[in-house]
């Protein structure tokens, strides 16, 4: 699984912030219609299970502004569906391509494709992880202010997968985080223990707790995902009431840093997880954070799969 990036576990401090300098970097030269040739005579297949508005549209924009070429592989249309196993796709898949951007549903998923298809596979979502998804915010928070070390951020809801990586990478940067969630509910105990672990290292507290607003006190970024992920439909209704006051509002932020921003992977549901005030209001950098998607898509490309920037 060499040049894979499925967790942000294997990442030290260090090379989350040449990935943070060179997102930087990158950005400023797209925005400046640069011609960039980091992904010159790469082929990247795109293969989701998932639908993906953000996820799939940054990567492929990413990869076409740095030279490189696409193939966009939606599960409906391979043998897999049809039972082919998932490594005897994942060796063509090596043969045919450079590397592979892969939304699945389950995590196994990416660590096969990694395994058997023999070039770097980036996990674009399992049920387990959203590692890019964690680096283009935690880029973000550093944009906006300026560092990110000793800094707090405030998860409010569901402990899943976007919650799990966002602990991973606050702990590799060093910046505080306090989960809070309803019981039964909270992110999955080993990768709190790996995080935490991580932290020790690098001075950034993590916690969990039940309370929102204690959670938000003093905390600089307020951050919330959806109450019901993909997947998850049948089970709506009850989390929708088990979710109640799991929300982003005017209430937690009396509560926040004076200068306190918010963030939000999005889609959101409005009036559930955030209200549309907050969302649209002067304290939200969501905008700023869902177009950092694709120049953080183009950092993590640029460092896993160019030859000149590999690990």
């Amino acid at each position: 699984m060499a040049g894979s990036f499925l967790t942000a576990q294997g990442l030290s401090p260090e090379q989350l912030f040449e990935i943070f300098d060179r997102i930087k970097i990158l950005k400023q030269d797209m925005k400046q219609r640069r011609s960039l040739r980091v992904l010159q005579n790469k082929v990247i297949g795109i293969l989701f299970e998932k639908p993906s508005t953000r996820t799939r549209t940054s990567f492929e924009s990413a990869i076409v502004r740095l030279g490189g070429a696409t193939v966009y592989l939606p599960v409906g249309d391979l043998q897999i569906k049809r039972g082919e196993p998932i490594e005897d796709t994942a060796r063509m898949f090596g043969s045919y391509l450079d590397a592979l951007v892969a939304r699945v549903y389950e995590h196994q998923t990416v660590e096969d494709l990694a395994r058997y298809s023999g070039i770097p596979v980036i996990n674009g979502l399992s049920d387990l992880a959203h590692p890019t998804q964690a680096i283009c915010d935690i880029f973000t928070v550093l944009e906006v202010k300026g560092r990110v070390k000793d800094l707090k951020m405030a998860y409010i809801g569901d402990g899943n997968n976007v919650c799990h990586s966002l602990l991973m990478v606050c702990a590799l940067a060093g910046m505080h985080m306090t989960v809070a969630c309803p019981e039964g509910y909270c992110p999955n105990l080993e990768i709190l223990k790996k995080a935490k672990a991580i932290a020790q290292q690098t001075g950034a507290d993590l916690a969990v707790i039940e309370d929102p607003k204690e959670a938000s006190s003093g905390a600089h970024i307020l951050y919330t995902d959806v109450w019901v992920s993909m997947g998850e439909e049948k089970e709506e209704k009850t989390k929708c009431e088990i979710f109640q006051g799991y929300q982003i509002n005017e209430a937690l932020l009396e509560v926040a840093d004076k200068d306190a921003q918010v963030m939000h992977c999005l889609p959101a549901h409005r009036g559930q997880e955030i209200t549309s005030e907050i969302l649209e209001g002067p304290r939200s950098i969501v905008w700023q954070q869902a177009e950092n998607k694709m120049y953080g898509a183009a950092g993590i490309l640029d460092r896993f799969v160019s030859s000149e920037h590999l690990f």
